[in-house]
């Protein structure tokens, strides 16, 4: 709308545009006003991911720090039961028989024959040491031990060595007489080729307190090992006759198995041991050295243990009662033993 002066002439309208100055510093402001805003975007998303990396650590440490300790556990005990894993590439397989050989001993048969079906069914294994140190046992362990490594050489052709380490003997020397070569330390102890039984005799004990146990039995020699009755002629024979036949048939094997390489005019069925290179002298051993030496000299391969290893401590209250069972057995009776 224009206005009119008194003289009757129209008014110019009022002019409405911002100078350059004040529009440049509106521009200005703006812009900062914009970047304000997108650093705070900016801090808070930072901020955001802060917290969600503190609350994803926070629910590992909550939930995770369980699941890796009962892995950690899972694991340390597979390890004490005799667990292994692999092995990865070519290895040596060994499998250990130490301490007595009996069935609830640590070298048993029930142990020993499945870690030698692992052994010898691993393709990674290339040869299987038996590492040896045992003073002997029962006959029949050791029958089923030596035996399994019959059959499984023939399944898995593979080297079997028997490597002494302290002590060799007895039922432990007639597992390694199967081994393909015989490897004794220089300084352990080897043969005992014999049979023994040793049973208990209370019977004079118990008569000095007027005490007598009374016997029914449907053979005169049927209850020939029992410790409370007196020994008879015919029990002394019988006993003697039984290890007499053990020893000699343990003979027999010594010399089937080590054939022309025993030492003629020599009787190595004394009972008593000999020490490494004297039993190599005599036949009964191939070569003198250590498990390492020999392995490292003949395949320059690592070894790998299969065991058994110790019992876990889940076990140790079974393995303190076979042994106290095992005391009370011997306590009471006793069967033929080759040693």
């Amino acid at each position: 709308m224009q206005s009119q002066d008194s003289s009757g002439a129209v008014a110019a309208p009022a002019s409405t545009e911002l100078p350059p100055n004040v529009l440049l510093e509106l521009v200005r402001e703006m812009r900062g006003q914009r970047e304000s805003f997108d650093e705070g975007q900016r801090l808070a998303a930072a901020e955001r991911k802060s917290e969600r990396r503190w609350r994803m650590l926070f629910q590992a440490l909550v939930f995770g720090a369980p699941v890796l300790l009962a892995i950690i556990y899972f694991l340390f005990f597979l390890s004490s039961t005799g667990f292994r894993w692999g092995p990865f590439g070519d290895v040596i397989g060994v499998v250990r028989i130490e301490g007595p050989i009996g069935s609830n001993e640590h070298a048993s048969a029930e142990s020993i024959v499945p870690l030698l079906e692992k052994a010898f069914a691993n393709a990674n294994v290339k040869a299987i040491v038996l590492s040896i140190d045992s003073p002997g046992g029962a006959p029949v362990e050791s029958e089923r031990i030596y035996a399994a490594i019959g059959t499984l050489k023939k399944k898995h052709p593979k080297p079997v060595v028997a490597v002494i380490n302290n002590i060799g003997a007895s039922a432990a020397f007639m597992i390694a007489l199967h081994a393909d070569k015989i490897v004794a330390g220089r300084y352990s102890l080897v043969g005992s080729i014999g049979a023994i039984m040793a049973p208990w005799q209370f019977d004079r004990a118990i008569a000095k307190v007027d005490v007598s146990q009374r016997v029914y039995a449907s053979g005169k020699l049927k209850a020939f090992l029992n410790p409370f009755t007196p020994v008879t002629p015919e029990v002394d024979a019988k006993a003697q006759r039984l290890v007499d036949q053990l020893g000699v048939a343990f003979l027999e094997e010594v010399k089937a198995r080590r054939g022309s390489r025993l030492k003629q005019g020599v009787d190595v069925a004394t009972g008593e041991v000999w020490p490494g290179p004297e039993a190599k002298d005599l036949g009964l051993v191939d070569a003198i050295g250590t498990i390492d030496e020999y392995v490292s000299a003949t395949w320059g391969l690592r070894t790998y243990d299969f065991g058994p290893n110790a019992q876990g401590l889940p076990l140790l209250g079974r393995t303190l009662q076979d042994v106290i069972v095992g005391s009370v057995q011997r306590l009471g009776g006793s069967v033929p033993e080759v040693r």
